[in-house]
């Protein structure tokens, strides 16, 4: 593959100016931090002299209408409140236990029978909602994760209406998430409030983080808060992963498919006094068996080894809470033609290959003052630091990038005159230092981003919300940006939730990087002019609503956002042979419709039932100086989702059954005979719309459970993944056009063990 450049990518530095210095200085001056947001905790019973989870239990803050339940397991999570720092736990037949909750985290609840009960009524539901927030945010938690079998963060949305998942190319083995009609890199995917898949890791950054290791996921649509940064465009995914003073000491899960994928992980939680814990989360995992089902001399799965782990520690006192700890990655995989073998790589045989070695290391530390008589004020520090370096080839082309980051953020929070009146502001700084190189060019940049913020929450009895946030931002190649952000929530009776949103995001694309997949193929790279920083308006707006029907009890959710690009990078495709990056023209915008139900019509029965509409354009055509509003490439246009989980008493099996309707999309149209000389009347090619099926069976032993699945169970394929795969280094070779599954029906097996405190 060439690249050929018309103007440098990227632009040079300009000077911030002393004024901003000052204000930096102001808000440094008045202090700024990071409190824990949530309370996470378990609730047992009584039984036989033991303590056992308790599945389903009730959770609320005193006086609020903020609660969540238990899961299969007995923990929950939910977000503190300042209307009250009263934590109560209750189930059907139980005393309610009651905890003023004041500098923990952590907590336990252990509830006793108000009598002699001859069964305990197990229910519980897989997602939740945050009841409270203002803004949408769907809460999957650990049973929702063990529906399928969420080897890593990119399975882990199987059964998730708002986000869906897709192989970027039919080589690599790397994935993207979709959610409201574009691409994850317009999500803001945090780990523990830290931004961590993005830049150069946005690649493959889905698969580094292990299904195992998470506790729970937060999906957030439309505008975030201004205290996570800027990047949020089309919504937020904060991903909470196994604490060191967990409940489980001892989690190890084992995973295999037909494939020859097989999985390794192992989680240690050790409580070294009453205020020291410390956390080792590990995993390995492999596949060196040579798939290609459907003949067209490519491997359909990528061979990849990968070893990843977390060691961390927590120091909990009564005034103050302190993580911190260090990730490492290493990861090599190898994919092309089946007789391709790297060693030969460079002898002059013509074969294709495709290989990435990438080696990560990241350092963190979470750093918080608390208040153990004011729940509602907090002083704290996240620092992270991170290096990705990838070493990739396609074919005889290299592509080498490093990464190199830095990112702090302090917080202060507090009140203003009484809990109705609250907010947050502090400073953040982000540094990426980015060397690539593809091919014969050379690629530089270096990010340096100061920060501040300030957002104000209003709460009238938990009747109506309102957090209204901005923040400036002092970019040293793109100058100063402002991030205006509004959320509201009307409680229109008590099981009727209104929300609106607004906010503007701003981002710093990664080309090569993200659309990773569309270098495996003869395309020449051109970037026609200077790329500019991506910005967008998001708006929104969703109806919830819960409701009983006899024994039956549910929740319907409408919700309707649209996106609007002032600037988007266009990763234009349409010509074969060419890949052109250039900037929006004119217009762009995203518009996302979803009605999802949820139902429990009897108990430890869930059925969830959701479509989703995508109206999404952009306009084209720059390379032949025409301006063509066009529906963005490789986005469907409806989906419809159906989950059904069913559980026999006390969780001993577990039933799990989803179908995903995808359907209709545009896909560029690579006929050789057609001369692409205009984007008017430029025939258009679609690709059909498919099934996919999904099921999963679990066996649940005291401390085992033995799992049995299988995904795209309908076997559906697309026919031609790749084009040109006979000359792959021919003209029209392209491994980048992928719409559907690339492999066939995939069954799976595994087993987890657990040893609880």
């Amino acid at each position: 593959m060439k690249i050929l450049y018309k103007n440098a990518p990227f632009r040079g530095p300009l000077p911030v100016q002393p004024i901003w210095l000052l204000f930096l200085t102001f808000f440094v001056l008045t202090g700024s931090s990071v409190i824990a947001q949530r309370v996470s905790g378990v609730v047992y019973e009584i039984s036989d002299g033991k303590k056992v989870p308790l599945t389903g239990a009730n959770l609320y803050w005193a006086g609020t209408t903020l609660g969540v339940s238990a899961d299969t397991s007995g923990s929950f999570s939910i977000p503190r409140s300042t209307q009250s720092n009263k934590l109560v736990a209750s189930f059907v037949g139980y005393l309610n236990d009651t905890l003023a909750i004041g500098a923990e985290s952590e907590v336990e609840f252990v509830l006793r029978t108000e009598q002699s009960l001859n069964e305990v009524v197990i229910r519980g539901n897989s997602t939740t909602l945050d009841r409270m927030s203002p803004i949408q945010t769907e809460i999957i938690t650990t049973r929702a994760l063990a529906k399928a079998a969420c080897c890593n963060l990119s399975e882990s949305f199987e059964t998730n209406a708002s986000v869906s998942v897709s192989y970027a190319d039919a080589v690599t083995g790397s994935k993207q998430i979709q959610m409201l009609g574009l691409n994850g890199t317009y999500i803001q995917t945090n780990v523990e409030n830290i931004p961590t898949i993005r830049g150069l890791g946005t690649t493959f950054g889905l698969n580094f983080v292990p299904g195992t290791w998470i506790q729970s996921i937060d999906v957030g649509k439309g505008a975030g808060s201004v205290v996570n940064g800027y990047e949020s465009m089309t919504g937020q995914i904060n991903v909470e992963l196994q604490k060191p003073d967990s409940r489980e000491k001892l989690y190890f899960n084992t995973y295999v498919n037909n494939f020859g994928r097989a999985e390794f992980n192992l989680n240690l939680a050790h409580q070294l006094n009453d205020k020291w814990s410390a956390g080792l989360l590990t995993h390995a995992s492999t596949l060196r068996n040579r798939v290609d089902n459907n003949g067209d001399g490519f491997l359909d799965l990528p061979l990849y080894t990968q070893f990843n782990g977390v060691q961390r520690w927590k120091y909990q006192g009564e005034g103050m809470m302190a993580q911190f700890g260090v990730k490492v990655l290493h990861e090599d995989r190898t994919g092309g033609q089946t007789n391709f073998r790297p060693e030969v790589r460079n002898n002059g045989t013509p074969v294709y290959g495709f290989g990435a070695k990438i080696n990560r290391v990241e350092v963190f530390s979470k750093t918080a003052k608390l208040f153990p008589n004011q729940p509602y004020k907090g002083l704290g520090l996240i620092l992270n630091a991170s290096l990705h370096d990838q070493q990739s080839y396609f074919g005889y082309t290299p592509y080498n990038g490093k990464q190199k980051t830095l990112y702090g953020n302090l917080i202060y929070q507090s009140i203003i005159g009484n809990t109705n009146h609250a907010f947050k502001t502090g400073l953040s700084y982000l540094l990426d230092d980015y060397n690539e190189r593809y091919k014969d060019t050379t690629l530089l940049r270096t990010e340096s981003v100061p920060g501040a913020f300030f957002e104000y929450t209003y709460n009238n009895l938990d009747k109506f919300t309102l957090v209204a946030g901005n923040r400036v931002d002092f970019h040293n190649l793109y100058g100063t940006q402002f991030t205006p952000r509004l959320h509201m929530k009307y409680q229109l009776d008590r099981n009727t939730a209104l929300r609106l949103s607004a906010g503007r995001g701003f981002r710093v694309s990664n080309p090569l990087a993200e659309y990773f997949g569309n270098l495996v193929s003869s395309r020449t790279v051109v970037f026609r002019e200077q790329i500019r920083p991506e910005v967008s308006w998001n708006y929104g707006a969703s109806l919830t609503r819960e409701f009983n029907i006899g024994d039956m009890s549910g929740t319907w959710i409408l919700d309707y956002y649209r996106t609007n690009f002032q600037n988007q990078l266009i990763a234009d495709a349409e010509h074969p042979g060419f890949l052109y990056f250039y900037n929006l023209q004119d217009k762009a915008f995203a518009n996302s419709f979803q009605a999802e139900v949820n139902l429990v019509p009897v108990e430890r029965l869930e059925f969830k039932l959701a479509y989703r509409l995508f109206d999404v354009k952009q306009t084209m055509g720059e390379p032949y100086g025409e301006s063509v509003l066009l529906p963005r490439m490789m986005v469907n246009r409806d989906r419809v989702l159906f989950n059904a989980g069913y559980a026999l008493p006390y969780d001993k099996w577990k039933f799990d059954f989803t179908v995903q309707w995808n359907g209709k999309r545009r896909i560029p149209n690579l006929d050789p005979g057609y001369d692409h000389t205009s984007y008017m009347n430029m025939p258009t090619d679609i690709a059909p719309a498919f099934f996919n099926l999904n099921a999963q069976i679990t066996r649940t032993f005291p401390k085992w459970d033995v799992y049995l699945g299988g995904e795209n169970l309908g076997n559906y394929r697309q026919s031609n993944p790749i084009i040109g795969a006979n000359d792959p280094f021919g003209q029209r070779f392209d491994a980048g056009i992928v719409w559907a599954p690339v492999v066939g029906r995939m069954i799976y097996a595994g087993l987890r063990y657990k040893i609880i405190r």
